[in-house]
């Protein structure tokens, strides 16, 4: 049999325009077996399908309105003066929710970290706040001292001022608003005692410092939209996080109930190809950006769901270190075969050994969803299904 000389593969594989009712299994089950036909390629067995979150969620039809929003966040907080905190600064991710939290309240005190969001979205330079002998982890700026000490910033690649956006976004729904920049999470105690803290990935530990001191209420986003409102869709697991904008009324929320679907493509293209694949949904990757520091992550979690296949993390041996090391005196043909050997028989475990350091520490499902994520793209490729051939390869196959 021929050596064979390729890796992993992404592709991109084009589908058509999902909505609401498809049948979204047989269209991915089909789009990826057509596409192998037309293109000369063949299924193999651990072959990774992943489907982006965001067709699911529309098949599934989950979308709420920002009158359900106000109706939820009404009930929770009273409507009263309610502290928003550490919303990530988004035109897609968080403004259509925060017009929905405007509608449900007399009064927002938005209190916005600083100098940048949580995933990195930068409000002022850390140059600027050294010059200004600001101390970020612990000084509480009024509106005022903000634009005293730092003018207008507008948003290096959408070039959106977010502090004005937010807050006339805020006032256009009826309701009134004050702004602070805080890192401390108890600082918003200071105004008002009801909060929605609006962090991802730090929303626990925000939750518990707040309680701890002196919070009578806190709402985290993913407890606004984690059950129907007025016959709307809704998230039991992640509420308002990880959705998008869909119209300027209407948010599509991050898809629930996955495990059928990735079980039942599977299982599709088991019969149909005799072929066992890992399936999975993914949203965001995680990755940042070296230009703009943004951190990819805005979803929750990069897989809501995925195949038992795909639980864990790599184990690999790193090359370089064995060539450099181990097999130092070797090359060519001897070098191939003793690395060969070494591949062939590594520990079920290389967690601490010398011989896995530098590999990637991480979830096959963050890191086969961010490969997706690149692959896919966010804008008009029209490849929401993405087909990953070899990830799980290595020298020897």
């Amino acid at each position: 049999m021929a050596e064979r000389r390729v890796g992993t593969v992404s592709r991109g594989i084009r589908c058509p325009i999902i909505r609401k009712g498809d049948d979204l299994a047989k269209i991915v089950t089909d789009s990826v077996l057509e596409a192998a036909e037309a293109e000369g390629f063949a299924m193999r067995d651990r072959d990774v399908i992943a489907i982006t979150e965001s067709v699911v969620a529309r098949s599934q039809g989950n979308y709420c309105t920002v009158d359900d929003i106000a109706a939820d966040v009404k009930a929770k907080t009273g409507g009263g003066t309610v502290g928003v905190i550490f919303p990530i600064l988004s035109r897609n991710r968080f403004a259509i929710c925060l017009r929905g939290i405007a509608k449900g309240c007399e009064k927002i005190v938005l209190m916005l970290s600083y100098p940048s969001d949580e995933v990195g979205n930068c409000l002022v330079s850390l140059d600027k706040i050294d010059a200004a002998g600001i101390n970020p982890y612990s000084d509480v700026l009024s509106l005022e001292k903000y634009r005293e000490l730092f003018g207008e910033n507008k948003h290096e690649f959408t070039g959106v001022d977010y502090v004005a956006y937010y807050g006339d976004l805020i006032k256009a729904c009826g309701c009134e608003c004050e702004i602070v920049f805080a890192n401390q999470a108890k600082a918003i105690l200071d105004y008002t005692k009801t909060v929605i803290n609006c962090d991802i990935h730090t929303r626990a530990r925000t939750k518990r410092i707040l309680l701890a001191s002196g919070a009578e209420k806190v709402v985290s986003l993913d407890e606004i939209m984690n059950a129907p409102v007025n016959g709307s869709g809704c998230n039991e697991t992640y509420g308002l996080l990880g959705s998008n904008k869909a119209t300027e009324d209407q948010v599509k929320l991050f898809p629930r109930d996955c495990k059928d679907l990735v079980l039942t493509i599977q299982k599709n293209v088991l019969d149909r190809t005799g072929k066992c694949v890992e399936v999975m949904v993914y949203g965001d990757g995680a990755f940042k950006d070296p230009q703009g520091k943004i951190w990819e992550l805005a979803d929750p979690v990069v897989s809501p769901a995925f195949t038992d296949g795909l639980i864990g993390t790599p184990n690999e041996l790193k090359l370089k270190y064995l060539a450099d090391n181990d097999f130092a005196e070797l090359s060519g043909e001897a070098l191939k075969n003793a690395i060969s050997e070494s591949i062939k028989a590594k520990d079920a475990n290389l967690v601490g050994k010398m011989a896995s350091e530098g590999t990637t520490p991480r979830q096959l499902t963050d890191l086969i969803g961010s490969l997706c994520d690149l692959t896919s793209g966010s804008g008009d490729k029209g490849t929401p299904v993405v087909l990953v051939q070899g990830y799980f390869d290595n020298y020897t196959n």
